[in-house]
């Protein structure tokens, strides 16, 4: 076994606590955790801007691995540096967050393609509407995937107060693109 494939068998915590001193331990953690830190990213800056924001996210969790406790999951910890990142990165350009929401590849049509590119548009005007807060919690449900604990883990809020931020923005989301003519 060779010790790339050794360091893949280990968990985050002990990779973490490699990657202080060994490259290839970090370069583990980046291949294990870079899909879906570049999908929140894209899906908070846009596609254009989603590269940077990541470049900037692991140059930021590379400086900063010496102090990271432990007190929270790696990934935890993980979300809300990209997330920062994210926030910098909007409020650098002045642009409202959403602007577009990645587009899946293949196959390609223009008639859907244009439908896409209009569901994405309504959806990020709709996110927009909805308080930072709202906006964070519905994001890091629906497109990062997190489950409620993690989501209260990264934005510091309790478990209660997740949910109903969730629960309070998918249904201002559904009104405003009903309203919009959109189903939900």
């Amino acid at each position: 076994m060779t010790p790339d494939e050794r360091f893949e068998q280990l968990d985050d915590a002990a990779l973490v606590r490699l990657a202080v001193r060994d490259e290839r331990a970090f370069e583990v953690l980046v291949t294990r955790h870079a899909p879906r830190v570049h999908r929140l990213a894209a899906n908070t800056v846009g596609p254009g801007a989603a590269d940077d924001v990541v470049q900037e996210v692991w140059i930021a969790v590379h400086r900063s691995l010496k102090t990271f406790r432990g007190e929270a999951q790696f990934s935890t910890w993980l979300h809300r540096v990209t997330l920062n990142a994210c926030y910098g990165a909007l409020q650098a350009r002045r642009n409202l967050p959403f602007d577009a929401v990645a587009e899946p590849a293949s196959p390609h049509s223009p008639v859907r393609s244009s439908e896409q590119a209009d569901m994405r548009e309504r959806l990020a005007a709709a996110l927009a509407t909805l308080p930072r807060e709202q906006r964070e919690a519905v994001t890091l449900r629906e497109l990062a995937g997190l489950d409620y604990a993690e989501i209260a883990e990264v934005t510091g809020a309790e478990l209660g107060t997740v949910k109903s931020r969730i629960n309070r923005g998918r249904a201002a989301l559904r009104a405003w693109l009903t309203q919009a003519g959109t189903k939900p």
